[in-house]
């Protein structure tokens, strides 16, 4: 959600910049796009098919993994744009808390609590899965406590969620990655700053 909401600001705001300035707004010039719809996909297979809910863990942690190494992998080849250093950062920090907790996102039965309602929070059990990418872990038992889902949407956001500070870096870096204005091609613009067109 976070992530949703940081490229169509993004966008919002590329594109109204531009138009301020009179010029057509141009999407960044990414390379290996396939890689974004690479990891894309087995996200969508984890969190968006209900059959995935009950896939053995092993599973789930395989899809995961893929996803995370995917995008890692699209980022690192795109890492001199604009905004990709912090989102190659936001990748890493998650990355590197799913891997040093067995390969799911620790969430903490506390901020866990503050997502559900009364009735499902009596079922909530420590070391369960917690959504689709979550394990319920006490902070004491989780390595690199600070890297977990541990922040949330604030009350009067219409979707309640937890995201990580990877995620944060993460959104951050697609926002800056958009709203940069990108009214010239790369080439357009060597060639204006030589003197001509090439």
């Amino acid at each position: 959600m976070i992530l949703t909401l940081a490229v169509a600001a993004g966008l919002a705001v590329g594109w109204g910049w531009a138009r301020w300035r009179r010029q057509p707004y141009r999407p960044p010039e990414f390379c290996c796009l396939w890689l974004v719809f690479a990891a894309f996909l087995p996200q969508f297979v984890v969190i968006y098919l209900p059959s995935a809910r009950f896939s053995p863990d092993w599973l789930t942690i395989v899809l995961l993994t893929a996803s995370q190494t995917a995008f890692l992998g699209f980022v690192w080849l795109n890492r001199r744009a604009a905004g990709l250093f912090f989102l190659l950062c936001g990748v890493i920090l998650n990355l590197s808390v799913m891997t040093a907790n067995g390969g799911f996102m620790p969430i903490s039965p506390q901020t866990a609590s503050r997502l559900v309602t009364e009735e499902k929070r009596q079922s909530l059990q420590v070391g369960g899965r917690f959504g689709a990418k979550d394990i319920l872990l006490p902070p004491q038992d989780t390595r690199l406590e600070w890297l977990t889902d541990r922040f949330l949407t604030p009350p009067w956001f219409p979707y309640r969620a937890a995201f990580s500070l990877g995620d944060i870096f993460i959104a951050f870096g697609a926002f800056w990655a958009l709203a940069k204005p990108h009214t010239m091609s790369e080439s357009f613009r060597r060639g204006v700053s030589n003197g001509h067109i090439v």
